[in-house]
């Protein structure tokens, strides 16, 4: 029994080490940010919106249930597992789906809205990706840090409050 308890906790220590690694480490949005990132999106029914590092899916859920096809991207075990028993409560399930995979692996390319909160070591290679696959006019919303080099069309910033960066391709 101990043992079975002991290998669980591995693997949940161990996907959490990974996923800090590949991205960033689990840290859930406010309530509050979620609502502003819906709005500074202006997610429209129809569109495709992926969350890279998903989480427990609260984004994706709210854009589920804004009428996108929203798509959530986790490595890590815990929040893939919240995120995943997060869609059963949603009213709007067939356009919510949580993907247990490293998101520099997918391809998204048909994306309308990307959203991230990762940390800007990666961003040099996250630039990278997006501009080699995102098509024109895809926004990409960067929570807290700005892309350096990308001019955003927007910035959402709210006194006490992490900062939105939302650009165009």
């Amino acid at each position: 029994m101990y043992l079975i308890i002991f290998f669980t906790i591995l693997v949940f220590l161990i996907t959490y080490i990974y996923g800090n690694a590949r991205g960033a480490p689990w840290v859930p949005s406010r309530k509050h940010d979620v609502q502003r990132f819906l709005t500074l999106a202006n997610i429209q029914p129809g569109q495709k919106v992926y969350d890279i590092g998903c989480g427990d899916g609260r984004l994706v859920a709210a854009a589920a249930e804004a009428g996108a096809h929203a798509v959530g991207y986790e490595i890590s075990l815990l929040p893939f597992l919240l995120a995943k028993a997060r869609g059963l409560f949603i009213k709007n399930k067939k356009n919510y789906k949580i993907i247990y995979k490293d998101f520099w692996h997918c391809n998204l390319g048909d994306a309308d809205v990307i959203y991230f909160f990762l940390l800007p070591k990666i961003y040099n290679r996250l630039q990278k990706k997006l501009e080699k696959e995102l098509r024109p006019g895809t926004k990409v919303i960067a929570y807290v840090w700005p892309i350096s080099g990308w001019e955003p069309e927007k910035i959402d910033k709210v006194n006490n409050f992490p900062t939105y960066y939302m650009y165009k391709k």
